[in-house]
């Protein structure tokens, strides 16, 4: 029998990409993609889709007990930019969501849980080279505190209750796909955008500010991967670091240069600035491929070779 599976907040910049590489996986029927608001019409055409607020334990138990969910993907969540515009909606967003999921868990009406983590868990004092798996966190945004705190309780629910909850640290996530959703590594998906359309780009980040970032695919590829992966082998119950390739602003203006040589970028930074140096620069992430064989496929020329690629096919149509 295929397994059914749940994605909350399937409209966001993961949520689109996760839903529709696992509805090709596993069948569309069996991914029920859900929301607070309707999506794509990729998403509402291709499969089951409900109208449901994450943050209420009711609604959510209601579709998995109709459904019969075996599997959550918990995506719901504000991003870092816009939750230190609204810190308390952000908070109960974030919290509550993971609570609701859980609480299924620990009363055995589902099996398996993914929720992300980030690497706004780190803060200014964390290491910032080759961040280790397991070191000081002192994160300083709001974003970054309620993924630290998630971090703690999904480990809390799995010793003490057997929940088998996993995770990973996202790095800054690159996609032409979807829109960017209110984070501070978004720049890398405007400049493709800009680069473009107006062959130029204002970046809200200095042009060194070094950032862990991958590209979707390869961050979809690993969120199945673990989910997939014997829980017996795996050794973090908070979040797996996870890696792929680091970058500063000038760095990826001269990789899109490369294939547009016209391309002009310039910097204003801003408030989100801030948020980036608090962050580490590169990941160390052997835990992830000594536990479950995590191993990128894209670095950065390969990934602005994909995005300008595919982003001429978009615009061509």
């Amino acid at each position: 029998m295929q397994k059914s599976i749940l994605i909350l907040g399937a409209c966001g910049q993961i949520g689109t990409e996760l839903t529709l590489e696992l509805r090709e996986k596993y069948g569309n029927d069996c991914v029920i993609a859900s929301d607070i608001r309707e999506g794509a019409d990729s998403l509402m055409e291709s499969g089951p889709f409900e109208i449901l607020d994450a943050t209420s334990y009711n609604a959510v138990e209601d579709i998995v007990m109709h459904y019969e969910v075996e599997e959550v993907y918990l995506m719901a969540a504000m991003l870092s930019a816009t939750a230190e515009k609204f810190p308390e909606r952000a908070w109960n967003l974030n919290m509550n969501s993971l609570f609701n999921v859980l609480n299924l868990g620990k009363e055995k009406k589902i099996d398996k849980i993914f929720w992300p983590s980030s690497i706004a868990v780190f803060g200014k004092n964390t290491p910032k080279e080759n961040t280790p798996q397991h070191t000081l966190m002192e994160p300083s945004t709001v974003y970054g505190i309620s993924k630290q705190t998630g971090e703690r309780w999904c480990a809390y629910y799995h010793a003490k209750y057997g929940v088998d909850v996993r995770s990973v640290r996202y790095p800054g996530l690159i996609s032409w796909k979807t829109q960017p959703g209110g984070g501070t590594t978004d720049y890398a998906v405007e400049i493709y955008i800009k680069a473009l359309e107006e062959g130029h780009y204002t970046c809200f980040l200095k042009e060194d500010t070094l950032l862990p970032m991958m590209f979707m695919d390869d961050a979809i590829r690993a969120s199945i991967e673990l989910m997939e992966s014997d829980g017996d082998k795996l050794s973090i119950r908070s979040s797996y670091n996870l890696g792929a390739m680091s970058f500063t602003p000038r760095e990826i203006a001269k990789s899109i240069q490369a294939i547009i040589p016209e391309f002009q970028i310039d910097y204003a930074p801003d408030f989100r600035q801030g948020i980036a140096d608090t962050w580490p620069g590169s990941i160390d992430d052997i835990v992830a491929r000594s536990d479950w064989g995590w191993k990128p496929e894209f670095d950065l020329e390969r990934t602005t070779e994909e995005m300008i690629r595919q982003l001429r096919a978009r615009k061509a149509k």
